[in-house]
């Protein structure tokens, strides 16, 4: 994911520390969008602007709603594979890098 800009009518966000994502009402702007895609799944990571100019951020959960336009994109890693493995001491599905021809 190289970058993200656009509107939401919602968004849905994880906040540092916390188990369970928060739903964000809008109208939201985008400030910023990053993280990594893979076949095994997305880790984004989001910062939206309220009508105030108030920012909050965090991991970006499912059930966000686009109220305008979502400029997103999106450029492969050449010469490399990305995957999503379960790390045995966090239990999370962690991004693993690997050259191509492995």
């Amino acid at each position: 994911m190289v970058s993200g800009i656009g509107s939401l009518r919602q968004a849905v966000i994880r906040f540092a520390g916390m188990t369970q994502a928060q739903m964000v009402e809008g109208p939201l702007e985008i400030v910023s969008l990053s993280g990594t895609l893979t076949r095994d799944g997305a880790h984004l990571h989001a910062s939206v602007s309220d009508r105030e100019g108030r920012v909050v951020g965090g991991h970006l959960g499912r059930g966000c709603i686009v109220r305008t336009t979502a400029e997103v994109l999106i450029a492969p890693v050449a010469g490399f594979r990305l995957t999503r493995e379960t790390d045995p001491a966090t239990g999370y599905a962690e991004l693993v890098v690997r050259p191509r021809d492995e």
